[in-house]
C-alpha cells in the first residue's frame, strides 16, 4: 500500500511537472511568435515592393527560418528559466554561504572565460574577421576580458561598490586605448573592438551572469541588494572592447577584409547537413563546459537536491534544442536575407536605407532571447517598478536610433567616435541625475540589446550597405560598429526612463504639497 501511494504521488508530480511546463512552452511561443511577426512582417513587405530583389527561394527560405527562429527562442527561454537562471543563482549563494570569497573569485574568473568561449555571437563574429585576425586568438582575449571584469563585477557586489565610478575609469582607459589604436596606425579595428563586447553577452552569458549577480547580491543582502545585483553585464562588456583594443595596438599586417558567403544557395540542399552539424557542435561544446565545471560545484560546494538537478538538466536539455534551432535559422535564412537587404536597399535609396534602419532596429531587438530574459529579471528584481513594457519601449526606441545613426555614418563615410564620445559623456552626465538602479539597468541593457539576431541580421545588413557605396575595402571600419552603437543608444534611452519617473514624481509631490497649502483653514479639524 505503501509502494503504491509513493507512486501515485510521483506520478502526480510528474503529471503536474508536465502540465506546468506544456502552459509555460506555450506562453513563450507566443511571446516569440509576436517578437518575430514585426521582423518577418517587414521583410515579406519589402519583397513586393521594387526597393529589393529577393527570389522565392529566398522568400521561402526566410519565411520557413522565421517559424523555426520562434520555436528556437520559446524553447531557449524556457531552458533558461529551467537552468543557466537556477544555476547562476545556486552558485552565487552557494558560494556567499560557504563564506570562501578567494573562491567565489576564482570561480567568476573562470565561468566567464568558460561562458565567453560558448557565446555563440562572438564565433559569428570571429568567422566573419578571421581574414584579418586568428579566431582562436580573438575568442581567447576575449574570454579573458570577460573573466577578468566578471571578477571586478563580484568584488564590486561583494563590497557594494559605486558602479558608476567603475564604468567611468573602465571607459576612461577604453578611450586611452583607442588613441593609442588609431595613433599606431590600426584604426580600422576601432569598430570590431567596440563590437567584441556587445556580442559576448548574448543568450547563454546573459541568463548566468545575470542570476549569479542575484544569487550573490541577495545572500549578502543589505538595503541597496536590488540595486547591487545589476552591472555584471555592463562590467563584462567593456572587459572585451579593452582586451581586443590592446591586442589589435599590436596586431601587424594587411587588414584586407573578405566577406563571407551570404547566398542562401549555399545553406540549402547538401550544405543544410553540415550548417546544422556545426551548429550542435558550437553549441554542445558552448554548454558541456558550463555543465562540467557546474558538476564539480555541486559535489563540493552545492549539493542539490535530486529533484533541483533533474529540473536543471531538462533545462539544459531545451536551452540545448532552442539554441541550435534558432542560431540554424538564423545563419541559414536571416543572415542572407539581412545582407541582401542591404545591398538592395543602399543601391536603390539611401534616405530609405536610414528609414528602413530605423524601423529594422525598432522591431529587431524584440527578437532577441536574451532581452526577454533581462526585462523579466528586471521586473521581478525590482518588483514591478520598472515594468517589461516600459523597458521594451525604451530598448525599442534606442536600437531604433542606433542603426539609423549607422547607417547616416555608413552612407557619409566618417568615425564611429564621432558617435560614440558625446553619447557616452550624455550617458555618465544622466547618471549623475537618475537612481543608481537605472544606471545599472541601462549599462546591463546596453549588452543585451546586441545579441544574435543583431549579429546575424543587422550588421550583415551594415556590411550589403556599406560594400555598394564604398567597396569591400571600408567595411572593417563603416559595417563593424553596428553592434556598438546598438550597446550604446539604450543606455541614454533608459536612464531618460529614470529621469522621466523622477521627474514625474517631484511634480506628483509638488501638487500633493500645494493642495495641503492651499487648503482652507476652516476644513482642517482641530482635535486639541
Amino acid at each position: 500500500m505503501k509502494d503504491s501511494a509513493v507512486k501515485k504521488q510521483n506520478s502526480d508530480s510528474t503529471k503536474y511537472f508536465l502540465t506546468t511546463m506544456g502552459k509555460t512552452l506555450f506562453a513563450k511561443t507566443k511571446e516569440s511568435f509576436f517578437s518575430v511577426l514585426p521582423v518577418a512582417l517587414i521583410v515579406i513587405i519589402l519583397y513586393f515592393t521594387p526597393a529589393c530583389n529577393l527570389s522565392v527561394t529566398e522568400i521561402v527560405t526566410f519565411s520557413v527560418c522565421a517559424v523555426f527562429l520562434i520555436l528556437g527562442i520559446a524553447l531557449f527561454n524556457l531552458g533558461a528559466d529551467m537552468a543557466m537562471t537556477p544555476m547562476g543563482q545556486h552558485i552565487g549563494s552557494g558560494l556567499v554561504k560557504s563564506k570562501n570569497f578567494p573562491l567565489l573569485l576564482i570561480i567568476a574568473f573562470v565561468m566567464g572565460v568558460l561562458i565567453t568561449i560558448a557565446e555563440p555571437d562572438l564565433s559569428v563574429l570571429a568567422d566573419q574577421v578571421s581574414a584579418i585576425m586568428n579566431n582562436v586568438l580573438l575568442i581567447a582575449v576575449v574570454g579573458i576580458g570577460v573573466g577578468l571584469f566578471l571578477l571586478i563585477g563580484m568584488i564590486k557586489v561583494i563590497f557594494k561598490k559605486d558602479l558608476t565610478v567603475l564604468l567611468l575609469l573602465a571607459y576612461m582607459i577604453l578611450f586611452a586605448l583607442c588613441a593609442l589604436l588609431i595613433e599606431s596606425g590600426n584604426s580600422k579595428l576601432l569598430s570590431m573592438a567596440f563590437d567584441s563586447g556587445g556580442v559576448t553577452t548574448g543568450p547563454i552569458t546573459v541568463p548566468f551572469i545575470m542570476a549569479l549577480g542575484v544569487g550573490v547580491a541577495s545572500t549578502i543582502g543589505g538595503r541597496d541588494s536590488q540595486q547591487n545585483s545589476f552591472g555584471l553585464i555592463a562590467l563584462c562588456s567593456i572587459g572585451p572592447m579593452i582586451a581586443v583594443a590592446l591586442l589589435s595596438i599590436f596586431s601587424k599586417g594587411e587588414l584586407a577584409y573578405e566577406l563571407s558567403d551570404y547566398a542562401v544557395e549555399s545553406k540549402l540542399g547538401g550544405n543544410f547537413g553540415l550548417v546544422l552539424g556545426n551548429t550542435c557542435h558550437d553549441v554542445i561544446k558552448a554548454l558541456i563546459l558550463i555543465i562540467i565545471f557546474f558538476l564539480i560545484l555541486q559535489v563540493t560546494v552545492l549539493k542539490l537536491p535530486k529533484k533541483r538537478l533533474v529540473q536543471i538538466i531538462v533545462g539544459i536539455i531545451f536551452t540545448f534544442i532552442g539554441l541550435v534551432v534558432f542560431l540554424t535559422a538564423v545563419e541559414v535564412g536571416f543572415m542572407p536575407i539581412g545582407f541582401k537587404l542591404g545591398t538592395d536597399i543602399a543601391a536603390f535609396s539611401k534616405p530609405l536605407l536610414a528609414v528602413l534602419g530605423f524601423i529594422i532596429g525598432f522591431v529587431v531587438v524584440l527578437a532577441e532571447p536574451a532581452v526577454h530574459v533581462l526585462n523579466q529579471q528586471v521586473e521581478d528584481v525590482t518588483e514591478g517598478s520598472v515594468s517589461k513594457k516600459s523597458m521594451f519601449l525604451a530598448l525599442t526606441i534606442g536600437v531604433g536610433i542606433s542603426i539609423c545613426l549607422s547607417m547616416i555614418r555608413i552612407i557619409f563615410n566618417f568615425s564611429l567616435l564621432y558617435y560614440l564620445i558625446p553619447g557616452y559623456i550624455i550617458t555618465f552626465v544622466l547618471s549623475l541625475f537618475v537612481p543608481k538602479m537605472y544606471t545599472a539597468i541601462a549599462f546591463d541593457s546596453g549588452g543585451v540589446a546586441s545579441g544574435p539576431l543583431t549579429s546575424s541580421f543587422i550588421l550583415p545588413f551594415a556590411i550589403g550597405a556599406c560594400d555598394v557605396l564604398w567597396g569591400t575595402d571600408e567595411v572593417l571600419s563603416l559595417g563593424f560598429g553596428i553592434v556598438a552603437m546598438v550597446a550604446m543608444t539604450p543606455l541614454i534611452t533608459i536612464q531618460i526612463l529614470g529621469f522621466r519617473a523622477i521627474a514625474t514624481n517631484k511634480v506628483q509631490d509638488s501638487i500633493t504639497m500645494k493642495r495641503i497649502v492651499d487648503a482652507d483653514d476652516e476644513q482642517i479639524i482641530d482635535f486639541m
